[in-house]
C-alpha cells in the first residue's frame, strides 16, 4: 500500500512504513510523536519498535493495532465518544514531555499555515476547468480579504501534541476502542485548532463522518476553546479549497462540482 509519502507493509504483528523522502522529517516526526505517547498515553497509537533505513529510505516500524479504519459513514455516538476519550489523552500529555522529546511545532500548524495559505491564493490560477470560475474566484477573494482582516487570525497556542491528520482513515476502531495512526505530520498544536483540522478534513466532511459540536464536546473542549475551534475553520475551509483547485492533486480526485461545494461552504464560515 502506498500513499504519496510513504508505502506500509504488514505482518500479523507489525507495520513497515517506509518514507519516501528525508526532506520533510517525516519519519522522525513520527517516532518521536509515538514514542512520547507510548511513555505518556500508552495504548491510543501504535508503539514504536524500532527505526531502519530501507535502500536509502528512513522507515519507522510500529506494532500492528486491532480494528478497522473509520470513514464514509458518520461515526456512532459510541465511536464519537471513544475518539475524544482518545483525542483527550492526546492532548493531556504534559508539555514538557513534548518539548523533551524534540517534537515542534506540527506540519502546517497554527503560525505556518496562514501565511502558506496567503501566499498559494496569491498566485496565479487558472480556473478554467472549473464549473462555476466565478464561484471559485469569488471564495479566493473572499478569503484573502478575510486572511488580511486584523481580526481573523488568533494568538498561537502552542500547548498539547496533536496528530495533525486525522482523515477517518486513520482511525481504527475494535468495536470499542479509537486508536490513532498516521503521525508524520504530528507536533505541537492548540486542540481547538487540531479538531477544526479534523472536522474540515475533506474526507471526513463530504460523508458527515465527524459531528462539531458532538466530537468537541466528547474531547471536553471550553466554551473558550469551541470558539477558537470554530474561528479556525475557516483556515481549514481554504486549505481544501486551495487543494482542490485545477493543477492540484484533490482536483484530479475528486468529482466534478467539488471545488465550487467546497469554495460555497468556505463562504458560509467567513462570511
Amino acid at each position: 500500500m502506498q500513499s504519496q509519502t510513504h508505502d506500509l507493509r504488514f505482518t500479523d504483528t507489525e507495520v513497515r512504513k517506509r518514507f519516501l523522502s528525508w526532506a520533510d522529517g517525516e519519519a522522525d516526526r513520527e517516532w518521536r510523536c509515538l514514542r512520547v505517547i507510548a511513555e505518556q498515553a500508552p495504548g491510543i497509537a501504535p508503539r514504536p519498535l524500532r527505526q531502519e533505513t530501507a535502500d536509502g529510505h528512513p522507515v519507522v516500524v510500529m506494532e500492528r493495532l486491532a480494528g478497522e479504519p473509520l470513514g464514509g459513514t458518520p461515526l456512532t455516538a459510541a465511536q464519537t465518544a471513544s475518539l475524544g476519550r482518545t483525542l483527550r489523552r492526546l492532548y493531556d500529555i504534559p508539555h514538557e514531555h513534548i518539548t523533551a522529546a524534540g517534537i515542534g511545532e506540527r506540519r502546517f500548524g497554527p503560525s505556518t499555515l496562514p501565511p502558506a495559505l496567503s501566499h498559494w491564493l496569491d498566485e496565479p490560477h487558472d480556473l478554467s476547468p472549473c464549473q462555476d470560475p466565478a464561484q471559485v474566484r469569488a471564495a479566493i477573494d473572499a478569503t484573502r480579504e478575510w486572511l488580511a482582516r486584523p481580526d481573523a487570525l488568533l494568538a498561537t497556542r502552542l500547548v498539547a501534541l496533536g496528530i495533525a491528520d486525522l482523515n477517518p482513515a486513520n482511525i481504527l476502531w475494535d468495536g470499542r476502542t479509537c486508536r490513532l495512526v498516521d503521525f508524520e505530520d504530528g507536533g505541537l498544536t492548540d486542540p481547538a485548532y487540531d479538531l477544526a483540522d479534523h472536522v474540515e478534513h475533506l474526507a471526513g466532511r463530504l460523508t458527515g463522518v465527524f459531528d462539531p459540536a458532538a466530537l468537541s464536546a466528547a474531547v471536553g473542549l471550553s466554551e473558550d476553546e469551541r470558539e477558537r475551534m470554530d474561528a479556525y475553520r475557516p483556515l481549514w475551509a481554504a486549505f481544501w479549497l486551495v487543494m482542490l483547485l485545477p493543477g492540484n492533486g484533490g482536483f484530479r480526485r475528486n468529482p466534478a462540482g467539488t471545488t465550487e461545494a467546497q469554495a460555497a461552504h468556505l463562504l458560509t464560515l467567513i462570511r
